[in-house]
């Protein structure tokens, strides 16, 4: 029961999903920076807060599977919210090589390097209050 409240229906979930979102981001975007004078190369991009956002939407219905066999309906569980990494069709050449701009890629690391650290910092404050509460101690301050 308690781990219901905290694991599955809090937004640890989400938060945590988001962090592998931004993992394979970072992976996508280091492949495209070292990829920028690659001819032909095309960048990769990752797709997943739009899904996300549909799966936390609670206005969408959402129908529960009786069996494995049927078939999914309406809004998905957070826990089935996956990031999928994508090339995009973009045939311009911004390096005159391949469609990687360095100075979009680097803004973009920048980005989701700000968005991992506060999602890491989410995730710490929550398990520091779940270690307080545990051990029936005020939150430390940090």
């Amino acid at each position: 029961m308690f781990g219901d409240i905290f694991f599955r229906n809090s937004s640890l979930p989400a938060v945590m999903k988001s962090l592998d979102a931004a993992m394979l981001r970072q992976r996508a975007i280091a492949n495209n920076i070292a990829n920028v004078n690659t001819p032909g190369y095309r960048r990769v991009e990752v797709a997943f807060e739009g899904e996300l956002q549909k799966a936390l939407d609670r206005t969408r219905l959402k129908g529960d599977k009786t069996d494995d066999d049927h078939l999914p309906i309406g809004r998905k569980d957070v826990a089935h919210v996956h990031p999928k990494a994508w090339r995009p069709v973009d045939w311009s050449l911004p390096s005159g090589v391949n469609n990687v701009d360095i100075d979009t890629e680097m803004a973009k690391l920048a980005e989701n390097q700000i968005m991992f650290n506060y999602g890491a910092r989410f995730v710490k404050g929550a398990y520091r209050k779940l270690n307080a509460a545990i051990q029936a101690r005020s939150i430390p301050d940090q």
